[in-house]
């Protein structure tokens, strides 16, 4: 060390020389340190190609204990502590949160107030010390978490028509509560959520308890499994809480507005069956519960948030929308809670496993009970498909999200793309080495991240050959690959008109 004492052994002179040495460093240390400390924060990110300031390095999040406050109003802002407990993978002088809507109140570092400022969308924290590699530390924040947008700013909020609900994907989980913003660092979490009476709460996983004080109730969840940021639900509403049965004596809760719960009734009992029906093709649900959660919400989406899906309440109204349609859509959401939520991309490039599945049984489940034949729905994808590569990338290699469009990323290469790259894959290696292949991969990655040379791997393994330059050309190519089994198959020609075709989300 710097400052090691010298034996008496040594000359004096030797010693003198030394604590002018010594002396002489620890000056140069504390200029060094001075400077370090003067200079301005700055946001960082985990180096996602998509989202380069998303997520933070130096630490491992295992759990955010989340509590709001609501006034009543969806128009006002909510009273917020976020509290992070978290494992050190660095030293650290600083940390960096996402957060990026909301007053920031105060910040504690293990239990002692910290230094906090504004870099980019990351919440700056100097605590009064550093801190070690390998050490737990618990970052406390008081701040305020504003339902009403700010400009540029996509998802996190959704206001509905008697309350709040959450869509925080991809990036905007961060516009609610400050956190570490990217699905490779999964976390346990814990909602604590006051409203006043005449108010329901509902939240990912299971309730704790419900505490009246006066005329307002405190709802507590608790999820049993690790979530990324990006799928956590917070449903304040007039909301009625209806509850059945799934596969294996399995709790089912769904929450829809009270004034709607008679109607909505033969749509929320299909779940269980959907449920038994995904179980079949891919094995256990992964989780403590599910539920549908119906909004009075115009969000022009629907969202897998982890056990507790998101719906607009008018996919079920209106009659514009075939039943065959809108139960394939159940299932689509549903499918996410095993390939998107358990198994959650290491990177936003890896979407295509989310969407390219989910769109696959959502396929699945109209042509086996509707008659919608899966051949005709890639036939007609793999005619778009060239386009579809040009407009948005390939499935694994989509092009960033237009400037202030966030959610632009989800465009048809990562959902109808890619079910057609796993179409081809079975019909390269036949529909039961295929059926191994879904039932392996959501088992061994289970509560975890996976990435696209994952399923590369895994694929290979399963057919007992290599299949990287295979799938190299359906997930990478810039042009679509010839369809094993299908040589009359062509890609449709490209037009003006096609080529201005928006993305369906």
């Amino acid at each position: 060390m710097l400052l090691t004492p010298r034996t008496r052994a040594r000359s004096r002179i030797r010693s003198r020389a030394s604590r002018h040495r010594a002396a002489a460093l620890l000056a140069s240390a504390v200029t060094v340190c001075l400077l370090a400390a003067a200079a301005p924060a700055e946001p960082l990110g985990v180096g996602d190609r998509l989202f380069p300031y998303l997520g933070n390095p130096g630490y491992d999040v295992a759990s955010y204990d989340v509590s709001f406050t609501y006034p009543g109003s969806n128009d006002k802002p909510l009273q917020a502590v976020t509290t992070i407990d978290a494992w050190t993978t660095a030293d650290l002088e600083r940390i960096n949160l996402d957060f990026a809507h909301g007053t920031v109140k105060s910040v504690e570092v293990d239990g002692r107030p910290a230094e906090f400022t504004s870099a980019g969308e990351d919440l700056v924290v100097t605590p009064d010390h550093p801190l070690d590699e390998g050490s737990w530390t618990r970052i406390t924040v008081k701040h305020t978490s504003e339902p009403v947008p700010g400009k540029d700013q996509e998802g996190g909020w959704v206001r509905t028509n008697d309350g709040l609900a959450m869509a925080n994907q991809a990036d905007a989980a961060h516009l609610v509560f400050p956190c570490n913003d990217h699905p490779s660092d999964k976390a346990f979490f814990t909602f604590h959520v006051t409203a006043p009476k005449g108010y329901t709460v509902v939240a990912n996983g299971l309730p704790v308890g419900a505490d009246q004080v006066g005329s307002k109730t405190t709802w507590t969840y608790r999820t049993q499994h690790p979530m990324a940021t990006e799928l956590a639900q917070v449903s304040i509403g007039r909301s009625s809480v209806l509850h059945r049965e799934g596969p294996h004596g399995m709790q089912v809760r769904d929450v829809v507005p009270s004034a709607d719960a008679k109607a909505l009734q033969p749509w929320l009992d299909k779940t269980p069956k959907q449920i038994a029906w995904l179980e079949g093709k891919v094995g256990p649900y992964p989780f403590e519960t599910y539920g549908v959660l119906m909004a009075q919400a115009d969000t022009g989406f629907e969202l897998e948030t982890q056990t507790l899906s998101l719906f607009e309440k008018n996919l079920f109204t209106q009659p514009a929308y075939p039943q065959w349609y809108v139960e394939s859509i159940m299932v689509h959401e549903l499918s996410h809670q095993w390939f998107g939520d358990s198994v959650s991309p290491r990177t936003w490039s890896d979407v295509w496993l989310n969407e390219g599945h989910a769109t696959w049984y959502e396929a699945l489940y109209a042509e086996e009970t509707a008659h919608k034949p899966m051949e005709d729905r890639m036939k007609a994808a793999y005619a778009n498909s060239d386009r579809w590569r040009a407009a948005g990338g390939p499935p694994a290699l989509p092009k960033a999200p237009a400037p202030g469009q966030k959610i632009s990323l989800f465009r048809p290469n990562i959902y109808d793309g890619a079910a057609l790259a796993l179409y081809a894959l079975r019909q390269e290696i036949g529909k039961p080495a295929f059926e191994r292949l879904e039932r392996t991969w959501v088992q061994k990655h289970r509560d975890s991240t996976a990435g696209t040379a994952d399923f590369i791997s895994l694929a290979s393994t399963v057919a007992g050959r290599d299949l990287s330059g295979f799938l190299k050309g359906w997930l990478y190519g810039e042009k679509t690959p010839p369809m094993p089994g299908h040589p009359d198959w062509k890609p449709a020609a490209s037009s003006p008109k096609a080529a201005k075709d928006r993305p369906r989300k």
